[in-house]
């Protein structure tokens, strides 16, 4: 089947039917809690007994919030899809819901939320579903406001299936720029199945609390090969990647058109075989006259 993100938008793909599907899918609901429990996980709370406010980035009908709910935190779901928030809604699920588009920034006041994750949504915002949408300017609005509401040293752990490296690239970039440090887990990278990707990031300079841990799949250890809910991803066999901030080479001037000695001196001999009166060639031909004024 081909990829949710590639067959219509987000608030379109997951209408009524496709909620309820999603959400009674006894294999989605297993690799959810799956996928939450590693992100809870990675996202390293003190454990000091004290709720932290989290948030549920692209929480649908709350099947990730619920992983949450056990662990004892409070938590804000945002989603795009008004169809899987009333299936939330109706699960009676704990955490405060809000119909928004992360591609526009989640509008929350500065350092007040403890921590944040997100499982399979973040790719979506790479896809341009409208005539207005640019994915760099949606990447770029969604990790500078997830930055400003992070208290400082909080972590995000974002679960994401890229569809190629280049995209996988792009995110990375993106929460880089915004301020963020850490880099991608990726657990059993050697199976196309259960094969996960993480990012994780870091609210603060790269002293604080920045230290990744090794993606599960080493030593020796087996996965389930039945770990699959449809996506792919291809960020490579790598298990952790540590990413910083780079700034962009400096593009190289180029003369206009392509225009030079050797293009002029192509142009003389064509107008000579036409016949044309055209002045020799010297170690003067091409060279740029100066002005006087």
């Amino acid at each position: 089947m081909p990829r949710p993100e590639f067959q219509a938008p987000p608030d379109v793909f997951y209408n009524e039917s496709e909620a309820r599907k999603y959400t009674t899918s006894s294999r989605i609901i297993e690799i959810q809690s799956r996928i939450s429990e590693r992100a809870l996980e990675l996202l390293s709370l003190p454990n000091d007994g004290v709720p932290k406010l989290l948030l549920d980035i692209g929480c649908g009908s709350g099947l990730s919030g619920e992983t949450l709910t056990e662990h004892g935190h409070h938590w804000i779901g945002y989603d795009i899809s008004k169809s899987m928030l009333d299936v939330a809604l109706e699960r009676e699920t704990e955490g405060d819901l809000l119909l928004a588009d992360m591609g526009q920034g989640l509008g929350l006041r500065p350092g007040v939320i403890d921590g944040a994750i997100s499982i399979s949504a973040v790719q979506w915002l790479c896809n341009a579903d409208k005539s207005s949408h640019d994915p760099r300017l949606r990447l770029k609005a969604f990790f500078g406001s997830l930055y400003r509401c992070l208290a400082r040293g909080a972590r995000a752990v974002l679960q994401f299936y890229a569809d190629n490296v280049k995209q996988s690239e792009m995110i990375v970039t993106f929460a880089m720029r915004a301020g963020f440090a850490g880099g991608v887990v990726v657990d059993w990278p050697h199976s196309s199945k259960a094969k996960k990707s993480y990012l994780v990031l870091t609210c603060g300079p790269p002293s604080i609390n920045t230290l990744l841990p090794k993606g599960k799949g080493e030593n020796g250890e087996m996965c389930s090969d039945d770990e699959d809910d449809g996506s792919s991803d291809e960020d490579g066999d790598k298990t952790v990647g540590i990413y910083e901030r780079n700034r962009s080479k400096k593009r190289q001037k180029t003369k206009k058109n392509g225009k030079g000695k050797d293009w002029l001196l192509k142009k003389k001999e064509q107008m000579r075989r036409r016949g044309h009166d055209v002045p020799a060639d010297t170690k003067y031909t091409g060279r740029k006259r100066k002005t006087y004024f």
